[in-house]
Order: structure tokens, then sequence, then C-alpha cells
């Protein structure tokens, strides 16, 4: 690899003096400019087409649904050779650079994301993330020389002056800035002392807390050494490389049987131990007492300054060091304002570099993505990758599947009921309009299966819990809130579903919302729909096709032993719902009248049954085009969603009398037909 290759400097040249900015890279900043332009809005030929043109330059802008985001292509290797590159002693000050594996955003109006490195100051640590991020972001690294002697207060002055400078270029776009350890603390700095600049924080493993570390508690006896004596020994070059054993694991492919990972992961090993040794031979102690002393002013400093924090912040954590109630991200997360917290409890301090972390997916996932001022939950969405599906469905939905094994079903257009999805329009929009499960059991087979046969997203409209409150008690490593998200979720409202049609999407509703999805003993297949219509209006105004449908399965796979109706008598689990529920008073709403419809905001109690089969079936497609009277005759309007209404049961009725004609409802018939066929054949069922 010719050096200097996989870097070019990116608009703006720090320098160490005093951090003045000079633009010097005419292309990008050209490119740059138009960006800005297509942010207000000064479209040319006047403002009567301004709406129009917006909506064609997001269809144009669009990313095709399971893209290859480019996740996996680099391994650690690819990290080593990018440090080997680097400038190792130029007498440069730092720097900006842009990777050039990033490329150019393929969306519209792209936000810009800074990376501050680590104690290391290579700024590549984002390495294994260039292609997945490049495509939605202009990414922008930091690089800080190994030699460079610039202090925290320089440092913080660099990045403040070109976070400033971005910010007056395109001030309607937020600024991402994703902080790694050291570099957590520079991005807490910048946003205290800029809350008027729109920045989106994330802070992996932040180094608030290294005061505490062993390193700096012998900083004393590291001072009193050579400064030229090169650092070799273990312990230290983990400080700042990480643990060579995990990154090298980075570089193993999944799926090989144990002898090939074992020599797959011999041969990364061996050719990245030449690359620490000599890593370790460039970095001398004075070096690393330098760092020490920067890492402990930068932590002192950002430890001052938590409470002017106004900016987004995702805080993502690993180790046991950082669980509650002790851990530093839980006094982080208990100190920001506006913060979110994922924990990754099994992986080793360099997030960044652990196998299968994918920043992007985590982004998405906790709803932090935007190109605006304020997220739009329908324009803002990214489609699901190629890598996201596969690790999905592939890996964490795998068992549950094969546990399900879903069969779907749709409907002609000449009333013949087939198996798989050929009777639901390929075009949008369409409202499909069904019965939620028990705990929504059905909705990740459904997605998965419009996915893999007709490559199209269904956006949910889901329950506000999913975006707001009190879910946060719930985080963790990626957790069913955020799956929900990456996927297409949006809070159910009806400026949301009049943009969705806007954009004929594929939308998903369940008028009986959590009344359905937390029903109680008994109540198994029982809509609980409104008593006026809600969407049948809308429908009608963009012609959309409607598609009712049903599911049943959830009674061969649990039991209910405690709901709501239990739950309300017992003290504890009462007041403890009863303090879930306070976020939501003005976002509940009452299905039906009564204490039938209170839609509270609990988890039944449930125990596991020997598992059936979940079937879905896809009634035959109302088309809403052409019904202009149903816009203003309230009486029509009824009658379509009585309609609708009474198909959906008239569907769930049909799956629990045919269910009883199919051979494989049983798991052990379906596992010994498994076992006997290719794994990929699609297991029979009854004939429709």
């Amino acid at each position: 690899m010719v050096p200097h290759t996989m870097l070019r400097p990116f608009g703006v040249n720090p320098c160490a003096a005093g951090g003045h900015l000079r633009r010097h890279h005419a292309r990008l900043c050209l490119r740059r400019a138009s960006s800005v332009d297509a942010t207000t809005g000064t479209l040319p030929g006047g403002s009567s087409n301004t709406r129009r043109r917006k909506k064609q330059a997001a269809e144009e802008s669009r990313l095709e649904v399971l893209y290859d985001d480019g996740f996996g292509s680099a391994t650690m290797k690819d990290y080593w050779e990018a440090v080997r590159a680097m400038p190792k002693d130029d007498g440069g000050p730092p720097r900006w650079f842009c990777p050039v594996e990033c490329g150019r955003p393929e969306v519209d109006r792209a936000p810009l994301l800074l990376f501050l490195p680590g104690s290391d100051g290579v700024g590549m640590e984002l390495i294994l993330h260039h292609h997945s991020l490049g495509k939605l972001f202009e990414v922008c690294c930091f690089h800080i020389p190994v030699n460079d002697r610039t202090p925290f207060e320089g440092l913080l002055q660099i990045v403040e002056e070109y976070v400033k400078y971005e910010s007056a270029l395109s001030p309607s776009r937020p600024i991402y800035i994703v902080g790694d350890s050291f570099g957590g603390c520079l991005a807490i700095s910048v946003a205290a002392r800029n809350p008027e600049i729109d920045l989106v924080l994330t802070l992996v493993n932040p180094a608030t807390s290294s005061a505490k570390t062993s390193l700096q508690a012998v900083l004393p006896l590291l001072e009193t050494m050579p400064s030229n004596l090169p650092v070799v020994q273990p312990h230290l070059l983990r400080y700042l490389i990480g643990n060579p054993l995990n990154v090298a694991m980075v570089s193993v492919q999944n799926g090989l049987s144990p002898q090939e990972t074992l020599q797959e992961f011999s041969n990364s090993l061996t050719s990245m131990l030449p690359l620490v040794s000599e890593l370790g031979d460039i970095i001398q102690m004075g070096t690393l007492v330098w760092k020490l002393k920067l890492l402990k002013s930068g932590a002192n400093y950002a430890n001052s300054q938590l409470h002017a924090v106004q900016a987004e912040v995702l805080l993502l954590a690993s180790g046991i060091a950082n669980l509650p109630p002790s851990g530093e991200a839980d006094r982080l997360f208990k100190t920001l304002k506006n913060s979110k917290l994922r924990y990754f409890r099994n992986r080793g301090d360099r997030l960044l570099m652990g196998d299968g972390f994918n920043l992007l997916t985590i982004i998405k996932g906790v709803s932090m993505y935007r190109r605006g001022r304020q997220r739009d939950f329908v324009n803002d969405f990214l489609p699901p990758t190629l890598s996201e599906f596969k690790k999905t469905f592939g890996e964490d939905f795998k068992l549950f599947n094969q546990l399900l094994s879903p069969v779907m079903l749709s409907t002609l257009k000449n009333g013949n009921i087939v198996r798989g999805l050929a009777g639901v329009p390929d075009k949008g929009p369409v409202l499909f309009v069904g019965y939620h499960q028990l705990l929504a059991m059905e909705v990740p087979a459904l997605v998965e299966g419009f996915l893999r046969e007709k490559k199209t997203i269904l956006r949910a409209a889901a329950h506000q819990v999913f975006f707001v409150g009190n879910y946060e008690i719930l985080r963790q490593e990626l957790s069913l809130f955020d799956w929900f998200s990456a996927f297409g979720a949006v809070p159910v409202s009806p400026i949301n579903t009049y943009k969705m049609f806007e954009r004929n999407e594929f939308v998903l509703l369940y008028p009986g919302g959590v009344r359905e999805a937390l029903h109680r003993k008994g109540e198994a297949y029982k809509l609980f729909w409104p008593d006026q219509p809600e969407f049948v209006r809308m429908a009608a105004r963009f012609g959309v096709t409607v598609v009712p449908f049903g599911c049943v399965g959830e009674d061969d796979f649990v039991e209910i032993v405690l709901d709501y109706n239990d739950q309300k008598n017992i003290p504890y689990l009462k007041d403890a719902i009863k303090s879930f529920n306070e976020d939501f008073k003005g976002l509940i709403r009452d299905t039906v009248k009564g204490d039938d419809g209170n839609q509270v905001l609990h988890l039944p109690a449930v125990l596991p049954k020997v598992p059936g089969r979940l079937y879905f079936l896809f009634g035959k497609p109302i088309e809403m085009k052409g019904m202009d009277n149903v816009l203003t005759d309230r009486k029509k309007a009824n009658e379509v969603y009585l309609q609708i209404e009474s198909e959906v049961e008239n569907v769930v009725s049909y799956l629990k009398r045919k269910r009883k004609e199919d051979p494989y409802r049983s798991i052990t018939r379906r596992a010994l037909y498994h076992a006997t066929q290719d794994p990929s054949t699609q297991v029979p069922t009854f004939e429709p």
C-alpha cells in the first residue's frame, strides 16, 4: 500500500499555533455549498413548485431496500495498514482528513459526522464503519500526530472552531460527533461550550473516569523513566491499542467450522503482531506520559462541563466496569440532560473495532439519525441494509422464526387464496389493517416475510412507548424497541400516516393497538377497534389500497397466567404499572368505551407451550381510489370501516379452522421434515 493514498485532506487545515482554519479543497467546498442550497430550499423556478421538487429530490435520493452498506468488508488488517501509512513524525499539527473509503453520501442533505479518536490519536478507528457511514454522512476524522504536544485546550480550540465553521456553512443540518475514549472528553467539552449549535454526540466509552485508572496512579513512576524508551510492555500497549487477541477476532468470518475458525484466527494474529511490534517501537515513554497527562486534563475539564451540555447524547458502554449502580456510563446518563444509553456487557473497551458491532445500526435503532433540526420519523427513515437483514433474521430471530415456521397466504383479485404474497399489491400506497396478536409476536415474522419475498418495508404505526418515555429503563445492547425503529416503525399519528401515504409507503396499522396486543384471558382473537373510523377517509383521499389481514397462532405458543385484571389487584404490581404509565397519560387512548377499552401498558405473565405454528392470510385488496363520497359522507365511511373490520374477523376465523388441517402444525413434524430436506425448503401446510 502506498503511504497516504488512504487519506485526503478535508475542508480545513488546523494550524498548531492557534487553530486557524484554512479552506483548501475546492471540489469538496463546492459540493458542501450545494448541500446548503438544498437545505435552505432555494430551488430555481419559483416557490410554487418547491414542494413537488423537494418530493422528487427525496425520491431520487432514496436508498434501495436491503442495499449493501459495505459493513464487514474491512478488517483489522486494514486498520493496521492504515496506521502504518499515517505520517509518524512529519512535524505537522493535528489535522482533519476524509477517508477515501467513505466516498460521497447517497442521501440528500447528508449531515456531517466528525470522529474524535482516543488516546492514540490516529483517527482511523472508524475504519470498519467507513463504508456504511459514508453512504449517509459526510465523514471527517481528526488526526493527532504521535509526537504532537498540543495541550487539551489547543485541541479543543481546533475542534471547536471547525464545528463553528461547519455550523455557519450549514446552519439547518445537525453535526454528529463520535468521540471514542479521549475523543469523548473533547466532544463533551465542545458541546458544553456551544449549546446554540445543533450537535448529536455519540460517546463511546468516554474517558471521563480516566483519573481512576491504574496507569494514572503510576504516572509519577513513568515520568522517571527515559522519555525515549520504547513502549513494549503488553499492558501499556493494550492501553493504547486494545487487546490484540480481541481485535484479531474481528477478521474471523462467521459460520466457519471450529478448525477453520482457529486457523483464520491464527493467521490474523500472526499477520497483526509485527504491526503491533512496529507501533510499540514508535510509541516511546515520553509519548505515553504525555498522553496520560492529556487524558487527565481532558477528563477534568469535561467533568466540570457536564451540566452545560444541551446536545443529544448517545452513550455506548462496554464491560463490567460500566454497569450500574457504580458504573461511569450510568453516572453520565443521569447527569446529561438529553441522553440515551446502550450497554454492551460482553464486549471489550474498543467497541468500534468489535466483531459485528455496527455503529450505523445502533444510531438508526435509537432514532437519532436526522437531517434537520427535528427528527422526521417518516422522511429521515433509512431502509434496512443487507447486513442488518442477515444479522437480525439470520442470527437474532433465527430460532424464533424456526419455532414459529410462519405460513403466509394471500388472496388474488379473483378471490383465490394462494401461498405467498402474490395477492398483495406491488406498489403503494398500501394500508395493511389487521389483528394484533399477544405481545405483538407476529410482527418480526411479518416484517421478514415482506422483506424476503417482496423486498418491501412495512412501516408499522406503533405506540409512542417505542419512541419516548420510560422505556429507556429497559436499555440494553439492541432492545426490542431499537429493532422496531431500525425496521421502519413510526409513532402512530395522523400526520405520520399522511406522510407515508404521500410517499407511497406500505403502512401497517393495528386499530386495536395495545389493547389487543396486551389482551386478557379469554380474549384471544377478539378485536378491540375504535367505535369511529380513524383511517378510512385518509385512505380514500390518497387512493390507498387497503388490505385486511389476520394472523393466528398465539394460543399455540403461550398461555396467559397473570393478565391486567390479576395484576391490578396485586399491590406491588399495581403501583409499578401506575408509575410506568405516568409518562403516557396524554398519549393513551381508549379503543372502545368503558374499562374494556383501557390501554394500560403492562407485561402479562405467560407460560410457554409446545410451539405450534403461525399463520397469516391477507384478504382481497379493497381499492379506495375513486371513493370520493367517503370523504364527505360519514355514514359511507363507517360502512367501509365495518367492512374492513368484518373482513379481518373472517380471515381470523378461516385460519383458525384451516390450521387444523395442517399436517405440519406440530413442531415435531416440522423438525422431522427439516431433517430430511434442504434447510431452505418451505415446510408444507394445508391446501388453501
